[in-house]
């Protein structure tokens, strides 16, 4: 399938250059971007490690238009919020295939807000979409989001969630480049990243409700989150203490954790990891600069699994990679599971 990238000159849009290079099913022919319209996708400002990719260093980078996305078969989204909100729904309008990393479309009750392992059942709304002549659309949640919700959906479906207490400690790369003024993060931590703790309470709830009747109806347990920026490059880091309705043993849940998998798994998708979570049994694990590339950065890491304040309560720590399986890498598997299922 040859594909659009839509913002594909910032962090989170060269993640997904570099994951998109040499992919089994998608070959990358057009990455839009706003400020670098007509020079080559060599030149931009690469901020990642390693090189530009030796198959795009040469593409031209296109204009955001209608015009810009002839002949492709699926676009990627990295746009701002902003720029996606208008954009995103133009495509949907003209049935052009769309899977979008932005926020603008994840709490519209049409659109699919999907992580592969965690709820493939909801891109069912998309026959929704067909009945209507718009789409096919789907999008991915907030990166903090993903990463506390992946270990969420095994222990929700064991013991049924009641209450969610979370804190976030979220990497630089996450505000995009040039990010955070390094003289307001180094020897500092923020303690607000703006918009952040709503998407992580919303989205929660949407990802792990249930499709019924055509809709999606919202968890009913209670989020509360804090969220805040620290000096780590990537890797966002999440406390949890969880409630349940029925009551917890901490080893039970560290196995259903580790013994963990859906249907990308299941399918074989390129993207997929073998373990979407990994447990580690030492004390002072997960660690962002450790933990955060299991699997090539798909997979999260969770550790110090250990009762909380009665017997249906549980804290742990969990890992991810913000802009691998947070963003760019999660949006990737996602269209791959949406080909397999001949969404797209």
């Amino acid at each position: 399938m040859k594909v659009a990238l839509l913002g594909g000159t910032g962090a989170v849009g060269q993640r997904f250059v570099k994951m998109l290079a040499g992919h089994p099913w998608f070959e990358l022919t057009v990455i839009t971007g706003k400020t670098s319209v007509g020079r080559r996708y060599g030149q931009v400002n690469w901020v990642l490690e390693g090189e530009v990719p030796e198959e795009f260093r040469d593409l031209v980078v296109a204009e955001n238009s209608l015009e810009s996305l002839r002949g492709v078969d699926l676009v990627f989204s990295a746009l701002p919020s902003k720029e996606a909100r208008e954009f995103e729904r133009e495509l949907m309008k003209r049935g052009i295939p769309l899977v979008s990393n932005a926020s603008a479309l994840r709490m519209d009750p049409l659109v699919p807000l999907v992580i592969p392992e965690v709820n493939p059942d909801h891109l069912y709304l998309i026959e929704r979409q067909r009945e209507m002549g718009i789409g096919p659309a789907a999008t991915d949640p907030n990166c903090t989001t993903t990463v506390l919700t992946l270990p969420l959906k095994p222990l929700h479906d064991a013991y049924n969630l009641r209450r969610l207490d979370v804190a976030s400690y979220q990497a630089l790369s996450g505000a995009g480049y040039p990010g955070v003024p390094s003289y307001d993060i180094v020897d500092n931590v923020i303690p607000f990243i703006p918009g952040e703790e709503e998407k992580v309470e919303n989205e929660t709830r949407k990802l792990l409700g249930r499709l019924d009747g055509g809709e999606i109806t919202f968890a009913s347990f209670e989020v509360q989150a804090t969220c805040m920026r620290v000096p780590v490059l990537d890797g966002h880091l999440v406390a949890v203490h969880a409630e349940f309705e029925n009551e917890v043993d901490p080893e039970e849940a560290a196995r259903l954790l580790e013994n963990f998998s859906s249907e990308p798994q299941s399918l074989g998708l390129p993207t997929a990891p073998s373990k979407p979570i990994h447990v580690r049994r030492e004390e002072d694990r997960p660690q962002p600069r450790y933990d955060r590339d299991a699997e090539g950065g798909m997979s999260v890491v969770v550790g110090r699994i250990r009762r909380g304040a009665n017997k249906r309560s549980l804290l742990f720590i969990v890992v991810g990679h913000n802009t691998v399986r947070g963003a760019a890498g999660q949006a990737i598997l996602l269209a791959e599971l949406m080909r397999a299922k001949n969404l797209i």
